[in-house]
């Protein structure tokens, strides 16, 4: 049985575009064309669409959406707008469309996106979470990859790792990847993308996991743009449960926007007999400005040596701060692993690492 399609479109060369992609399409038709919502309304209900692709950009039409719904609460409402608009989005998605679409589109976008239409709720609950360090060599990427590697066997849920470090990403590295495409290309490109698009940007590394690497180019971190970023983020709060965000050491415009777009911040830190719990201290009183900041900031220490609660205890108190998390100090376990491309969590799954980014992972899960 096929899709029973309604098309709503003023311009008369894009409506006969989307028509082609409509009819030519296996398990979907066209049952009727109206140039707005208002002339859909009075005539469409002979019809019993099951699917309804509704032009937004005319405004009158995104305000019809209650009305389209509340006459034919079957069909499956995606708005169709020439460029993203994360805000307009989230507003058409809560007057009762089911998805968002930026058009032109092929029938293979179309056909993912009707598949996947219960994705598009996702960004009301999807969380996205920033691990930043005040100084580089943390074991923050090192984490990162091996919890995103966790949350995906654990939860059978999409996640994502975005390797923010706009100049040193290590994330290919890690996963062994060759990517097609960068960060740089996704912002390059993010006005004209839409969820389904956005996802081919991404490299998968194996089950519900994907990657959007960093660049190799450090020269070319100049070219990422804060809106960009941005929209980015937004955007793949609609393909992914869990959003990982690798950033930058040190605060930049880049650390600072992902961490505000963030439901949690992790801030991570070494053990290293040197400095750290100075420069943590350091970072945590500049994220204190932020509003309701102990429920949206943790403290996380790597490389703790002994790894044990008082330890824990004993950081918390020079800390002036509970620390959340720690990890312990299995070097050997970490480096062999990434020497031979693998997660230390899944060649050792029984050692204290392992057993301690479990534990982070069922934390977040919990939404703790």
């Amino acid at each position: 049985m096929a899709y029973r399609t309604v098309l709503i479109e003023e311009n008369k060369m894009m409506m006969e575009r989307l028509t082609s992609v409509v009819r030519n399409l296996a398990g979907f038709e066209v049952s009727a064309r109206y140039a707005t919502a208002g002339d859909a309304l009075g005539q469409m209900q002979a019809f019993n669409p099951d699917l309804i692709l509704v032009d937004v950009d005319n405004e009158h039409n995104a305000l019809l959406i209650p009305d389209l719904k509340r006459n034919i609460p079957g069909a499956v409402i995606i708005c169709l707008a020439r460029r993203w608009d994360s805000e307009a989005q989230a507003k058409l998605l809560h007057m009762g469309a089911k998805g968002y679409m930026v058009k032109p589109f092929t029938g293979e976008e179309l056909l993912e996106t009707v598949k996947n239409v219960s994705r598009s709720s996702l960004s009301a609950y999807s969380k996205v979470i920033s691990f930043f360090s005040p100084k580089g060599k943390s074991g923050k990427s090192t984490l990162i990859a091996n919890l995103g590697t966790v949350l995906a066997a654990k939860t059978n849920e999409p996640v994502a790792v975005i390797d923010a470090d706009t100049q040193f990403g290590d994330m290919t590295v890690f996963f062994n990847l060759t990517p097609q495409s960068t960060i740089v290309e996704v912002v390059r490109d993010i006005s004209f993308l839409s969820p389904v698009t956005l996802r081919t940007y991404f490299t998968d590394t194996g089950r519900n996991l994907q990657v959007l690497c960093g660049t190799s180019k450090p020269d070319m971190a100049e070219t990422i743009t804060i809106e960009g970023f941005t929209s980015l983020v937004k955007m793949s709060r609609n393909l992914y449960k869990y959003i990982l965000i690798d950033i930058p050491s040190g605060f930049s415009d880049i650390s600072a926007t992902a961490c505000e777009l963030s439901d949690k911040t992790i801030i991570t830190t070494m053990v290293n007999g040197g400095y750290e719990v100075q420069h943590m201290k350091r970072a945590l009183e500049i994220f204190k400005a932020w509003d309701h900041y102990q429920e949206r900031l943790d403290l996380l220490f790597t490389r703790v040596n002994p790894f044990t609660e008082e330890q824990r205890n004993k950081l918390s108190k020079q800390m002036g701060y509970p620390v959340k998390y720690i990890i312990p100090n299995e070097y050997l376990l970490v480096s062999e692993a990434a020497d031979n491309g693998r997660m230390a969590v899944t060649r050792d799954p029984d050692s204290q690492f392992s057993k301690a980014v479990e534990n982070l992972a069922d934390s977040i899960i919990a939404g703790e």
